[in-house]
């Protein structure tokens, strides 16, 4: 299934711009000897990094389905979006954080300042850049949710990851500046080192955020409730079915969903009438949404996938 071409164009900004901002900044870094310089530089490789992760978890969720995976590769981009938060943690946070230990314990003072200033200038500029096409293609898909809201249901990881970096990396050029700043103007070169513990931190907060989105969805997280909703109606209208019991739907990647639905057909139904209902609904399903990769239809009595429901509901044992 493709992918949204907004994704790709979100990716492939935050690409160019990430690779650009890493080979100035540790040329910058390199010249002035600056903790959060080289923090900053680290954070924008690893981004490049995550990037192309991104852009082969995207190539790889296209596969069609197959004998091995019968219901696609969509997760492909979860896995590889939940490595990328990895990524941001460990070579991000981690030597960002070791970097500013080093130089809180040993400070020394950072020279060629300017050269450090306009770098990033610069890359304040290309990140916001990368992050308002992030934003832009974010807000069109959000609808009326909150930023928040739409961050926790978004299942398109894509574009989510390169909006939460971004806004990382200009949290991240800010308290460089910032200290960068602080260290010339008070004369002290270990706040150099306090901003790249900040950069670790903004990180950490980022990595943190992406994990816990990108492992519901890798894990296995219900479709839009609209889509459920949509299954009930077509059913209820369809006069071979006395009962659409409910429906139960799985994300199996940004455009692919498989759907359960559990229906009590009228007594007097033949087999062909029944398979022939089931193929009206699934198709009129599709119409309105094609990520719909299959659905499932199971002749079921209410009470059963009640006691079901509620077995699922249930608290589990500690």
């Amino acid at each position: 299934m493709a992918q949204p071409s907004g994704s790709r164009l979100v990716v492939y900004a935050a690409l160019a711009g990430n690779l650009a901002i890493a080979i100035a900044k540790f040329i910058a870094a390199g010249i002035s000897g600056s903790s959060a310089m080289l923090s900053e530089g680290v954070h924008s490789l690893v981004d490049t990094v995550n990037e192309l992760l991104l852009l082969y978890g995207l190539h790889r969720a296209e596969k069609r389905p197959d004998a091995t995976h019968p219901f696609g590769y969509g997760r492909e981009l979860y896995f590889w979006s939940f490595i990328v938060a990895l990524l941001v943690f460990a070579a991000g946070a981690g030597v960002s954080a070791y970097e500013g230990i080093q130089h809180i314990r040993k400070p020394e003072p950072a020279t060629n300042h300017l050269i450090s200033y306009i770098v990033l200038g610069v890359s304040i500029l290309f990140e916001g850049a990368s992050w308002f096409v992030a934003l832009r293609e974010f807000r069109a898909t959000k609808g009326k949710l909150g930023y928040f809201e739409a961050f926790r249901r978004s299942k398109d990881p894509s574009t989510f990851t390169v909006l939460l970096e971004d806004s990382a990396a200009l949290l991240g050029l800010g308290i460089a500046l910032a200290g960068l700043l602080a260290a010339q103007l008070l004369d002290m070169p270990v706040l150099d080192g306090v901003a790249s513990l900040g950069i670790a931190a903004v990180l950490a907060v980022a990595a943190f955020l992406l994990a816990r989105e990108t492992k519901g969805l890798l894990v296995g997280e219900p479709a839009h409730p609209k889509i459920a909703q949509t299954i009930l109606d077509v059913a209820r209208a369809d006069g071979d079915l006395r009962n659409p019991n409910g429906v139960t739907t799985m994300q199996m990647g940004p455009n692919q969903v498989v759907a359960m639905l559990s229906a009590e057909f009228e007594d007097d139904r033949t087999t062909p009438q029944i398979e022939a209902c089931i193929t009206r609904i699934e198709h009129a399903v599709k119409q309105q949404y094609p990520e719909l990769t299959a659905l499932f239809v199971k002749p079921q009595a209410p009470e059963v996938f009640q006691a079901r429901r509620a077995a699922m509901d249930a608290p589990t044992p500690q």
